[in-house]
Formats: structure tokens, sequence, C-alpha cells
């Protein structure tokens, strides 16, 4: 059977996600088709001529911005509606294990989330028997994924650890916190998650260090900082809400944050404002170029046209920029699970 690949994304942005898969296929030398119906929430696609490792490079060379998860496998399969278990561990079978871990997943999707309470009925039983089967080994660096489009046919395929999703359908489970003023906090969280490896996050977000959050208000982003023990500079016209407004890690200045710098060079720089994807982008461009902040975290409101050309387009932006002043750096943009009608971006300078 044709390999096929396998992406997950956030209803509507299909189109963005075939763009993804197409951008790494380039990259790795591969012609790719995609097809993907608007509002499923998943794209599947094939490449000519397909090669796992040099797929699994490209994947990491050039990671889709849209795109929540990838597996390459085959599909659509049917199962019957009596016994699952017993084509599903023949189709695991089929994959090369042993797998790292087994998961039943959904479209993010209205009509995929039909399919969860089966999935979750199904998953302690499938990885029983599998581990029973030797089909599960800790420590594999493959995951097997069973995607579930609908109760009676899936897609099933393989990621492995070094360019997969750590999470099963690219969405990691955070809870809200019950003293955060805002759900941005969540926004920020799986920013720091998405971009920064676990080694990174102890490097880089040790108590102490500085940051600034342009649009702060009502605080869920400086929340998120001054939990790690960053002193935060927050940075907007209106009021911060709840504890975070009388925390004495967090200095509130009621001023226009397009405009204002710090008086010294800052760890973080954060950016949530809602302005046009361009301004932000040049507003991220001017503050690294400048040396006013190491690394910087932001959201560009995408439009509801060309969305991903407006992306490329502020990529290009910044990358220009900081070129022209010889500033060495790495860019990296992702719609993140939290985000809506946007992307969130990264720019560092090395060390």
């Amino acid at each position: 059977m044709q390999r096929s690949i396998v992406a997950h994304t956030r209803p509507g942005f299909e189109a963005e996600c075939a763009r993804d898969l197409l951008r790494i296929g380039a990259h790795a030398g591969m012609e790719v088709a995609c097809a993907g119906l608007p509002g499923s929430a998943f794209v599947t696609g094939s490449g000519e001529p397909f090669d796992s490792t040099r797929w699994q490079r490209a994947q990491q060379a050039v990671p889709p911005w849209f795109t929540r998860s990838i597996f390459v496998g085959n599909g659509p399969h049917r199962l019957p509606e009596r016994d699952r278990i017993t084509p599903l561990l023949a189709l695991a079978r089929d994959h090369q294990p042993p797998f790292s871990a087994i998961w039943l997943e959904t479209p993010d999707s209205n009509h995929g989330k039909r399919q969860s309470g089966l999935c979750r009925r199904l998953a302690p039983l499938l990885a029983q028997e599998a581990r029973a089967a030797g089909l599960l080994e800790d420590g594999a660096e493959r995951r097997l994924h069973a995607l579930f489009v609908a109760a009676d046919e899936i897609w099933v395929g393989t990621s492995d650890r070094a360019s997969g999703s750590p999470w099963p359908m690219g969405i990691p489970r955070l809870g809200m916190p019950g003293s955060a003023p805002s759900r941005s906090v969540l926004k920020l969280a799986e920013a720091l998650l998405t971009f920064l490896t676990a080694e990174e996050r102890l490097k880089l977000l040790r108590p102490g260090m500085r940051a600034v959050d342009l649009g702060a208000a009502p605080g869920g982003w400086t929340w998120e900082l001054a939990r790690h023990g960053l002193r935060v500079t927050a940075i907007d016209n209106g009021p911060l809400k709840g504890p975070i407004a009388r925390d004495p890690q967090v200095e509130h200045l009621r001023v226009d944050g397009l405009n204002w710098r710090p008086r010294r060079p800052v760890d973080w720089m954060v950016c949530d404002i809602v302005l046009q994807p361009s301004r932000i982008a040049a507003l991220v461009a001017a503050w690294m170029a400048d040396g006013a902040c190491g690394r910087t975290i932001f959201n560009l409101k995408l439009p509801m046209k060309k969305r991903y050309a407006e992306v490329e387009r502020c990529a290009g932006l910044i990358d220009d920029a900081l070129r022209q002043r010889g500033v060495r750096h790495s860019l990296a943009f992702r719609q993140l699970y939290h985000d809506r009608e946007e992307i969130t971006g990264y720019c560092a300078r090395p060390g």
C-alpha cells in the first residue's frame, strides 16, 4: 500500500496545513499531493518518491507552521463494529514495532470529537494487549498513531521522537491555573513548551531574569513569566487583574507599548498586541536588532485570506532586518492549540 502522510491541524486551516506538507516535501526533494476537506482538521498526502529518512530530516529542518502533528503510514482502513482490538493489533504489527506508545486520536473537529469516547474505551484495552504481544517497549523511538475519522474508519502510521509532536494530536494538556488573570496564560505556557526544550526552560527561565510584556493587560503572560521567577515590566495602558497586579516581581507601566524601550537589555520580550502582523514583525525586528532583548515570543493576528503568505512576509521582514544589522538569530513559527486566528513566533539570539 502507498505511503500516506497524515497531519493534524486546526479546523479551517487545512489549506495552510497542506502548504506545510508541500514545503517539507520540497525540502526533501519530493512531489507531495495533498487532500483535506475544509473543517475536517486533518490533511492526508502522498509523496513521490517517498523516503522516510529524507522526510524526517526535512521535517526537522523546516518545521511546519500550521500543522500540529504528522505521522506516516497508510489508510483509510475499515474496522468491524464488534472487535476493533484484533485488527488494530494486526495493523500495529504491519508498522514495524516495537513502539513507545500507541495513540488513538481523532481530528480536532466537532465531527471528529464524536469518536473520543470510543478511543478512551479502547486505549487501555489495546495497550494491555499490545504490551502482552511485545508491540510496546519503553524507550522505543517511534509512536504508533491510529486516527479515527469515524467509528469504523482509521488512518494508521508512525512518528519518530526526534521529529514528531510529543503529544497525541499535537495538543498539550494544560490546566488553567486558578490564580491566573486570563486564559491567555495557556498560550504562553504552550509556546514555552513548544519552542524550548526542558533543558532550555531551566536555563532561560531562571529566577532574577528580566522580561518585558508588551500589551500585558489583564496580565496572563506577565503571570506566566513571574511564575518562573522572572522580574517583569508589564507595559499596557489597561489594568492588570488579580494577584499579579500586586506581585512585587512586576512593575506595571501605563505607557505606549509600541514606542517604549527598556533602559538596559532584558532577557525576554513577549508581545500579544492586537495589531497588523507586519507592524508586530517590525516591532520584534527592532527590539532584536537593537539588542533590547535576547529572546522574544510574539503573536501575529492573521487576516482571513492569504494567511500563509502573511506569515512568509513577516518572517522575511524580521530575517531581512536582522541580517542587515548582522544579527545572528533563529526564527520559528507555530500555530498553537491555544491560538485562534493567529500564529505564535519565537526569535532568539544564539547563546
